[in-house]
């Protein structure tokens, strides 16, 4: 199957310049040194950018990484005040939640459907995806040779290894949608049905879990549903390699690859319509895991040849998060007056943890075409949170902090630790 087309003729792909002058480097710069905060709030210290100025003013959990991955190229001291800040805002235990307060509480209006015990607390109560220790990696080096680091990690680490590896195998589990990140992908419907991320029914959800104080043990006890989700745990083996400990792959394996299928699906149980991998929604981060160094080959190969390079995938802008073709793709932005994220358009987090791994396999001219064919979008349309996957028009926030992982997808850096 061809590639995507290369790059316009005069632009080097390792050239932070995009077409018609466009300067990557340089927007993305102005991206994150115009969402940076910094301050004192209940007597701790906090330093980072907002994924955006008006749509998102707290600190999230996993766009504080990738912004802290980015930054690292220019101010390694800030990237690292970042991530501090994230560690900073955890609890003794080790918890730390999806979004961080720093500033001021959650209005009234957003407290119905943010996952809070109390609007007193400093942040959420549900995970993300637990990229920081990684991030930390890429970032700033090894996260064991850190002192204010390695304690605050291993801390978080062991908080998710006792709370959300319900099987003992290594691998975490989730409580709602929106912990994976991607809140209301269709890949969760037939999970939570009417309770899913961003329908009416979605905070009778966080009341029921609220009640159960968030606890995924007592969640799966009571029926669920939970889910044990493959870009969740993919990222979970990259920060815990980062640690130095042992893979989680092999156990991602175990339980979420479809040999027939050629696919990884999530394992769900409690489910409110059950139904088989197979049957479910085409998503896009089936192809997360190529990101693991100790993909096997034969997965990795697969993946790249009947996914990615397929029409559905490879027809729109880079990487559109359901293929083109299945039924649930849509390039919709809101239901009922609330939007509802990752059901059809184009982020630039997935191309680039896509490209990490196609350029550890070789395929470095695969992650350029991909690369070139978003940068010209990029330079129309601004660090927009998410793009229409066939026409690419600019949705959702404006300004957004992790669309300038571009720079890194035009002109890639080695990690400061770990597998290239």
């Amino acid at each position: 199957m061809p590639l995507p087309p290369a790059i316009p003729p005069g632009v080097p792909w390792t050239s932070p310049h995009g077409p018609d002058g466009f300067d990557v480097a340089a927007g993305a710069r102005g991206v994150l040194e115009g969402n940076w905060r910094e301050g004192d709030y209940r007597g701790r210290h906090y330093a980072f950018s907002v994924p955006s100025p008006r749509s998102y003013p707290w600190q999230w959990y996993w766009d504080s990484c990738f912004h802290a991955i980015v930054r690292s190229r220019y101010d390694p001291g800030r990237a690292r005040a970042e991530l501090l800040t994230l560690l900073a805002a955890m609890r003794e235990d080790g918890f730390i939640g999806h979004t961080v307060l720093w500033g001021r509480p959650l209005d009234l209006q957003r407290a119905v459907r943010y996952n809070i015990a109390s609007r007193a607390d400093l942040m959420t109560s549900t995970i993300q995806p637990p990229i920081i220790a990684w991030a930390w990696a890429r970032a700033r080096g090894d996260p064991g040779a850190d002192a204010a680091a390695r304690a605050g990690l291993e801390r978080h680490h062991a908080w998710l290894d006792a709370h959300r590896d319900l099987d003992g195998d290594g691998l975490l589990w989730l409580i709602q949608p929106d912990e994976s990140g991607m809140d209301a992908s269709p890949k969760f419907d037939h999970v939570w049905g009417r309770r899913s991320q961003g329908r009416v029914l979605f905070p009778a959800l966080i009341h029921a879990n609220r009640r159960r104080g968030f606890d995924a043990r007592r969640i799966a006890a009571a029926g669920g549903p939970v889910v044990c989700e493959v870009l969740t745990n993919t990222i979970w083996s990259l920060s815990e390699q980062a640690l130095g400990r042992p893979s989680r792959t092999p156990a991602l394996l175990d339980r979420l690859w479809d040999e027939s299928a050629g696919r990884f699906f999530d394992d769900v149980r409690g489910a409110v319509r059950p139904l088989p991998g197979p049957r479910r929604p085409v998503t896009w981060d089936t192809l997360a895991p190529l990101a693991l160094s100790d993909l096997p080959d034969a997965i990795a190969d697969r993946l790249i040849e009947e996914v990615l390079l397929a029409p559905r995938f490879a027809d729109g802008v880079p990487l559109p998060a359901v293929a083109l073709d299945d039924p649930t793709h849509s390039s919709r932005e809101t239901w009922w007056g609330r939007h509802r994220h990752w059901r059809g358009p184009s982020w630039v987090n997935s191309l680039w943890l896509v490209s990490l791994g196609l350029r550890r396999r070789g395929r470095g001219d695969l992650a350029d075409a991909l690369a070139a064919r978003l940068t010209p979008v990029v330079a129309r349309e601004g660090f927009r949170e998410y793009y229409e996957a066939r026409t690419g028009a600019g949705m959702g926030a404006h300004d957004f902090g992790w669309s300038t992982l571009l720079w890194d997808l035009v002109d890639p850096v080695p990690p400061a630790f770990g597998p290239a």
